[in-house]
């Protein structure tokens, strides 16, 4: 009932300000003719009920200039306590509700400077022309108290509305924040997944049509060799289709419970599998290792295997090399990897090519960097370097 009566209030406020007047001027009348104990009205009521009507007209108005409402409100009362009537609260009632209107849409300022100019014009009038046997309470007092009420209960009521729109202007900003929040996770994780597409079809494929190449061309001439790249060439499909499986895997996850649980991640310690299956395709490569080989992380040990990974399908379809080396080095607290051929064929320029934008990306979400470019002796250079644990400090890693 009280949400069904303060919608209606909400939807006419013409209507409410309407009747507060008329209820406003009902209560003024009789104290335009009644007298306060021994003292009596004075003769010339109708000046007082005027007056007093001028007020709650003015009241139609509050919401649109509470300054000129107060203004006029405050000229009526002091021509009332000139005119000799005695400032009861039912001749100040339109003053106060002018003054609570006024602190309710109006800054601190304007509120304290309307609320004493009224007090002092309406004590100095009540003082200069109020009846002789008027007390001092009734001149001073009373009029000054009913008249710093209301501006009270106004200001009250403002710092409560500026209190609940902070309030809703901060839940609606923790909500867009969290809106947003969830798109750039949203972003990211596309990213990621489409990283990972992106190496393991772009991996495969390229090997799959240096295998199928090769095997068409040995099928009349090597037919065994030919033979065994077609069996090649059947373990890196297969290869490449457990990859995919297990990355597209990723968007079928929901809850903590899958029914089919993942492979693991990819890892350096694949390096020789992988390397195999070049070889197989045509393409040696030798890999060496320097320093004491230590422990990583999911992520640089997958950032670490992928960007070999890329490395080497680029060599394949772009280098015209049957060789590349991979050299992998471990310090105290970075991992070094290098993967260099001596082909003569147009590698992508570095920084073109979601191969390499791929490999940067990974490296720098880790901390480390990654660099791609011809060598001066010939052929392509890639080189990143890893720590070996992201996210702690020189001091914090292992000796």
């Amino acid at each position: 009932m009280i949400t069904t009566w303060q919608r209606y209030l909400r939807r006419h406020p013409h209507g409410v300000d309407t009747t507060v007047a008329l209820v406003l001027f009902v209560v003024a009348f009789p104290g335009s003719f009644a007298g306060v104990d021994h003292l009596a009205a004075p003769a010339h009521g109708w000046l007082g009920v005027l007056l007093a009507g001028i007020s709650c007209a003015a009241l139609l108005w509050h919401r649109t200039r509470p300054r000129l409402v107060t203004a006029v409100a405050v000229l009526c009362a002091t021509g009332m306590a000139l005119a000799g009537y005695v400032m009861t609260v039912l001749l100040l009632a339109p003053l106060m509700a002018a003054l609570y209107s006024l602190a309710e849409r109006t800054d601190r300022k304007a509120t304290r400077n309307f609320t004493l100019t009224a007090a002092a014009l309406t004590v100095g009038a009540s003082m200069t022309g109020g009846p002789a046997g008027e007390s001092l309470a009734l001149k001073v007092i009373g009029p000054i108290a009913y008249l710093l009420l209301p501006a009270a209960f106004g200001s009250t009521a403002r710092f409560r509305t500026a209190y609940l729109d902070s309030v809703r202007a901060r839940a609606e900003y923790a909500e867009r924040t969290r809106e947003e929040e969830a798109r750039h996770r949203v972003a990211e994780e596309r990213m990621r997944i489409a990283r990972e597409l992106h190496d393991v079809s772009a991996h495969h494929l390229a090997l799959a049509n240096a295998q199928a190449t090769t095997a068409a061309l040995l099928i009349r001439s090597h037919p065994e060799q030919a033979e065994k790249m077609v069996t090649a060439l059947g373990e890196t499909t297969a290869t490449a289709l457990r990859e995919m499986k297990a990355t597209v895997g990723l968007l079928r996850q929901q809850g903590d419970t899958p029914d089919d649980p993942l492979q693991p991640a990819p890892g350096l310690a694949r390096l020789p599998a992988l390397l195999d299956t070049h070889a197989a395709a045509g393409l040696t490569v030798a890999l060496t290792t320097h320093g004491e080989v230590r422990s990583l992380t999911p992520g640089v040990d997958l950032t670490a295997y992928r960007i070999v990974q890329e490395a080497l399908t680029n060599i394949a379809k772009h280098a015209h090399t049957s060789t590349a080396d991979v050299a992998l080095t471990y310090t105290h607290d970075r991992l070094a990897v290098r993967v260099t051929d001596h082909g003569t064929g147009p590698e992508t320029t570095p920084g073109n090519g979601y191969g390499l934008i791929g490999m940067r990306e990974r490296a720098l979400s880790l901390g480390g960097q990654l660099h791609a470019g011809r060598r001066p002796s010939g052929g392509f250079e890639v080189t990143a370097e890893l720590p070996l644990h992201p996210g702690s400090s020189d001091e914090d890693s292992t000796p």
